[in-house]
């Protein structure tokens, strides 16, 4: 499926151009600027040594998410939950979904009794905040882990991290299955999906909705294809920002 370009002049196939640039932040223990296009998340990953109380002595670490967007992530300001009172239930949702992406790689047994809280910035919306916060978490919990391991917190050899873990968006526009939608892209959706894979090509969580018509069992098998081979790709830039030196 390349024939057919879109407005950014992408084959329905490809994703738009990703960038993680590695240890952003100077003080969190692990961290990463990810941007899937226009869309550009900050996440940092905060080391604890200890857990929570309803975890204390059991041998297991914990690893947790937290999302927001900034006011003027958007075309428009929109006002901070902290000042309305209350968190909104899709950054629950959210955030939820990344927390649950996370743990889905993590050996909690080997983390030991440490907690590592991912919190997911949005600096910048333009589609797909979600997948490019758990995929650009995913490199911010790999080097708290290591942090922790530096520190002793965490066992010399233990494989804390069982796979690695990305996210993208899938979509069905004019009868097109297409790869990591744009905000233009999203709003026009027949059929909107998220897609979370593990390095393996594993499935963590499917999300999908038929915005317009219902879709069938051959368009569900065409993205998912998609979603698994760009999760692909998303892993080895993963790696790649892994292996370099961190900044």
């Amino acid at each position: 499926m390349t024939e057919t370009t879109r407005a950014d002049g992408r084959a329905v196939d490809q994703l738009r151009p990703v960038t993680i640039e590695r240890g952003w932040s100077a003080h969190a223990e692990g961290s990463a600027l990810i941007s899937f296009g226009g869309t550009k998340v900050l996440c940092t990953a905060s080391f604890t040594n200890g857990v929570p109380r309803w975890l204390t002595g059991k041998g297991k670490g914990w690893v947790t998410a937290e999302y927001a967007m900034l006011p003027r992530a958007t075309n428009s300001r929109n006002d901070r939950e902290s000042i309305k009172g209350k968190v909104g239930g899709r950054t629950h949702e959210i955030s939820r979904l990344i927390g649950r992406a996370l743990r889905a790689v993590v050996d909690t047994k080997a983390l030991g009794e440490n907690t590592i809280v991912i919190d997911c910035d949005v600096l910048q919306a333009d589609g797909g905040t979600r997948t490019a916060a758990i995929t650009g978490a995913y490199v911010a919990l790999a080097d708290a882990i290591e942090w922790g391991r530096a520190k002793g917190f965490v066992g010399k050899n233990a494989k804390a991290l069982l796979d690695s873990v990305a996210a993208v968006s899938v979509g069905i526009i004019d009868g097109e299955p297409m790869l990591d939608l744009a905000y233009v892209e999203d709003v026009r959706a027949e059929t909107d999906m998220n897609v979370v894979v593990t390095g393996r090509g594993l499935f963590v969580e499917v999300q999908g909705t038929a915005e317009g018509a219902p879709f069938d069992k051959r368009e569900l098998d065409a993205l998912l294809d998609l979603g698994v081979n760009g999760c692909g790709d998303l892993r080895d830039i993963q790696l790649a920002a892994l292996a370099q030196e961190r900044a």
